[in-house]
């Protein structure tokens, strides 16, 4: 019974030291440290492969600097070199020739001992740049083109304005002096139609019958035309009327047709009272 208890213990405890060797084992796996080369690497990978260049750039020397030696160092930086080679297509194919260039000078110099691989891209920039430079001359040839071409339109303009204005000072001079030439011919002012006198009659008796019919405005439109003879025929007038009563109205009536055709003519009026004879007026011209 007692070497029954003693083996079977004896088993317990190989039991248990393998278990705890074995858990030993594992936590020393677990926590084994990561080398930083390798860790240094998996993150050049990484900006490679995201694109980020000059992430990787920097990377890559700083691997230079701790692993010097390690083989894969060139594999790397041909790698980086072909990438910054393919950023550098992606840009002159865009027409940005500076990003074309910066990223052809990291290529070289990366690998300043392979110039033939940057070669094609060295050859594209350079045509690209003269192309450039040859479109930019030919549009500064076409822009000094146009500015003579402008140049000459407006000089060609003013010289037109200035032999027009010389044109129409000739004109007007030789107009002036045709009309200096011509003689002066005095108009005479045309002369007066008498209404109802006669001018060259000593004097002409005008009726007015209309006064003892009381017709005022056949009378008025008479003295209308009376008005008219004795301011063209500077006339003196007789009225002659059968009652004393008819020479004022018939004076006033005139007086007032004379002034409205000369405010300055001095009208000489006088009364002859005859009850036999119809009413009358006597214009008489005064000489001179």
């Amino acid at each position: 019974m007692k070497s029954f208890t003693s083996r079977y213990l004896a088993i317990f405890l190989v039991s248990l030291l393998t278990a705890a060797g074995s858990s030993v084992a594992l936590a020393a796996d677990d926590e084994l440290p990561v080398d930083d080369l390798v860790s240094a690497f998996r993150s050049l990978d990484q900006s490679l492969s995201s694109g980020q260049l000059q992430q990787a750039e920097s990377q890559l020397g700083s691997l230079k600097q701790r692993a010097a030696g390690d083989t894969r160092l060139e594999q790397y930086q041909r790698q980086l070199a072909e990438n910054y080679l393919q950023q550098g297509q992606k840009a002159l194919q865009k027409g940005d020739l500076n990003a074309a260039t910066a990223a052809l000078t990291h290529a070289r110099s990366l690998l300043p001992q392979a110039p033939a691989l940057t070669s094609g891209l060295d050859s594209a920039i350079s045509s690209a740049r003269a192309t450039e430079l040859a479109n930019a001359e030919k549009a500064r040839l076409a822009a000094q083109q146009a500015a003579t071409k402008e140049a000459a339109a407006k000089a060609e303009q003013a010289r037109q304005l200035k032999l027009a204005a010389e044109r129409q000072a000739a004109l007007k001079k030789a107009a002036a002096e045709q009309a200096a030439s011509v003689p002066v011919v005095a108009v005479a002012p045309a002369k007066s139609q008498a209404k109802l006198i006669k001018p060259d009659a000593a004097s002409s008796a005008i009726g007015m019958p209309m006064l003892d019919e009381e017709d005022r405005d056949a009378l008025r439109k008479l003295l209308d035309s009376v008005a008219s003879d004795v301011v063209n025929f500077n006339c003196a007038v007789s009225v002659e009327v059968r009652q004393g009563k008819d020479f004022p109205w018939v004076a006033a009536l005139l007086s007032a047709r004379v002034k409205k055709l000369n405010p300055n003519f001095n009208l000489q009026l006088q009364q002859v009272l005859n009850p036999q004879q119809a009413p009358q007026l006597v214009l008489t011209p005064k000489k001179g």
